[in-house]
């Protein structure tokens, strides 16, 4: 398998690489997260300038029709700047509708940047069990009427509409019954609380309250929404793993520029043999991590669903293992000075914390790998 990147691949990364360096600066970055609403419209902007909210679209609804392993390449960049703009939650918004079918209209706004997602899944009960859902959606009328409370809703308070799962039918955990909803967040009934998580990114607790939607906002079947809830949550994780290579990376360079410049008895402490040899292994870690993302990557739209579970919890597991490793290493090796805020690195280690538990945590994962049925054949 050839793992260089494409010519147009390369230019998609080399692009968002350059605007990041000369206009996303840290500084810049500050600024935004500090700002009343957190985002910044003028970097959603260029973002959608540069083509990066239509890669994934279909051209025939004026997208680029990218792969996951395009877009692996765009999140490793977004990783490493840190962006903080809702550039993910939309993508995994739009992966919901494309596999649903029957969205071209919402797609097409989606690919112009007139139009940004939010996935409305996890509860309070539920952790990392999406399958574990309160909230009722009871067909009335033509009309579907949805009750119950989304937390962590990933740029919730920044969506236009929203990608909400909801119980039709059957018990609270069972897997059969699960329906999926496109909802206008301006709805009457709903009731975002926005609020900025501890890596700088906006999260939001969504409310909906008797809340009417038609029965076009239905993406596919009636109580058969499991299987494209976990086949989008999967693309999710794989961009989410990219995401996390890009900010090791960054992290493992600037971990390593501070060993080169910081002194100790008269010298750098990087020319101390037992540093070198931690970031000999957090460059080890990266690397595994970095493989594991590619595969990860070319896996998440497989239609053999069993080897897609398995690859994508498998790479969550390693990347996970990874950056917790390469996080821990960095702020020790940068001393105090690596947990204060006036650091990008620290930076990057809150938002490696927080990828960890997005979409299921590395136990959780560890779990799922285990418990597919070619598991304990292939051991």
């Amino acid at each position: 398998m050839d793992f260089n990147f494409t010519q147009e691949q390369q230019q998609f990364s080399d692009a968002l690489r350059r605007w990041i360096e000369k206009d996303y600066t840290f500084e810049h970055r500050n600024k935004i997260i500090h700002s009343e609403k957190g985002v910044s419209a003028e970097a959603w902007a260029t973002l959608v300038e540069l083509g990066m909210t239509a890669l994934p679209i279909p051209e025939e609804q004026g997208g680029f029709n990218g792969s996951a392993v395009d877009m692996m390449v765009v999140m490793h960049e977004i990783g490493r700047g840190l962006v903080v703009e809702p550039y993910f939650a939309t993508m995994l918004g739009a992966q919901f509708l494309k596999l649903a079918g029957g969205q071209e209209p919402t797609l097409e706004k989606v690919a112009s940047g007139e139009l940004k997602l939010a996935s409305a899944l996890g509860e309070k009960q539920s952790r990392h069990e999406l399958f574990d859902i309160a909230t009722t959606a009871k067909a009335s009328g033509g009309n579907y009427v949805i009750n119950g409370t989304k937390t962590v809703v990933i740029h919730g308070g920044q969506a236009d509409k929203l990608i909400v799962s909801a119980r039709s039918s059957g018990d609270q955990r069972d897997i059969n019954g699960i329906s999926l909803f496109v909802v206008p967040a301006d709805a009457q009934g709903v009731v975002v609380r926005d609020y900025r998580s501890v890596d700088g990114q906006r999260a939001a607790d969504i409310s909906f309250n008797n809340v009417q939607v038609p029965a076009s906002a239905l993406l596919g079947k009636e109580g058969a929404g499991w299987d494209l809830l976990e086949a989008a949550t999967d693309y999710g994780i794989a961009l989410l793993c990219a995401e996390a290579v890009g900010a090791m990376e960054a992290l493992n360079a600037a971990t390593l520029e501070y060993l080169k410049t910081r002194q100790q008895f008269g010298v750098p402490i990087g020319k101390f043999q037992a540093l070198q040899h931690r970031m000999a292994e957090m460059f080890m870690q990266f690397e595994q991590a970095r493989s594991m993302a590619t595969l990860a990557a070319v896996k998440a739209t497989s239609t053999d669903a069993a080897e897609r579970r398995r690859v994508v919890s498998a790479a969550k597991v390693r990347v996970g293992q990874a950056l917790k490793f390469v996080g821990q290493q960095a702020v020790q090796l940068h001393g105090g000075m690596g947990v204060t805020n006036e650091l990008p690195a620290a930076h990057h280690f809150k938002r490696l914390a927080i990828i960890e538990v997005t979409l299921g945590d590395t136990d959780y994962h560890l779990a799922r790998f285990a418990a597919q049925p070619d598991f304990r054949k292939t051991a």
